[in-house]
C-alpha cells in the first residue's frame, strides 16, 4: 500500500476525483460541538470541551485503503502543530469495507505501521443513517454546524473547526494532510 499511495494521489489529484474542499463564509454553529463527546477506542470517555482554544482535524481512517498512508501525514502534522492543533481519527468501515478490524487491531496497526499517538474513536458510523455517529450528524447537518451538508466522500475525508468550535473547512481524501490548503487552514487566525 505504501508505494501505491503516491501515484494515487498524483491520480486523484489530476483527475479532480476526491479533490473537493469546502470553506465556511462565516457561519456560526447552531450547537456546539464542544456539547459533545466521544468514547475512544482504549473506552475512555473523551468531552470535545476539553479542545476550546484548539484547533480540531476530525478524519474518517481506514486500515486497508489506498489513502492509509495519510495516517503518516496526520502524525506529522500531529507533531508540528503540537499544542494548537488536536487531531481525533474515527475508523469507520463504511466504504468498502475497508477497516474489518476491532478497536484493539486498529490502533495495534495505527501504532506499529504509523506511530499514532493522536487519539482513535472507538469504530463508528460516519456516513448519514440512524447509525451516524453524532459528532458525524453535527459535521455534515448544517442546521447543526451552521454551513456544511458535505458528508464523507470517502475514507480520510477531513473536517477542521477553529479554535472557537466552528467548522471552518471540508477537505476530501485525497487532500492531504500535508498540502498547503490544509496546514493554510490550520495557520489561519480565527475571526
Amino acid at each position: 500500500m505504501k508505494f501505491l499511495y503516491p501515484l494515487l494521489m498524483k491520480l486523484t489529484k489530476a483527475t479532480g476525483r476526491n479533490s473537493k474542499v469546502l470553506h465556511n463564509t462565516n457561519e456560526h454553529p447552531m450547537t456546539s460541538i464542544y456539547d459533545l463527546s466521544v468514547q475512544l477506542n482504549n473506552g475512555k470517555e473523551l468531552n470535545l470541551g476539553q479542545y476550546k482554544g484548539k484547533k480540531l482535524l476530525l478524519v474518517n481512517t481506514a486500515s486497508n485503503c489506498g489513502y492509509t498512508n495519510q495516517y503518516d501525514d496526520l502524525q506529522e502534522l500531529y507533531k508540528k502543530f503540537s499544542g494548537s492543533l488536536e487531531i481525533i481519527g474515527f475508523p469507520a468501515n463504511d466504504f468498502h469495507e475497508q477497516e474489518k478490524g476491532n478497536d484493539e487491531e486498529i490502533a495495534q496497526f495505527c501504532r506499529i505501521n504509523f506511530g499514532v499517538t493522536f487519539p482513535l474513536v472507538k469504530k463508528s458510523v460516519v456516513v448519514p443513517s440512524p447509525q451516524q455517529h453524532p459528532v458525524y450528524q453535527w459535521l455534515t447537518k448544517k442546521d447543526e454546524n451552521g454551513w456544511n451538508d458535505q458528508a464523507p466522500t470517502w475514507n480520510f475525508s477531513k473536517y477542521l473547526l477553529d479554535e472557537n468550535g466552528n467548522l471552518t473547512d471540508y477537505f476530501d481524501p485525497s487532500i492531504s494532510p500535508l498540502s498547503k490548503e490544509v496546514v493554510n487552514a490550520i495557520e489561519k487566525d480565527p475571526k
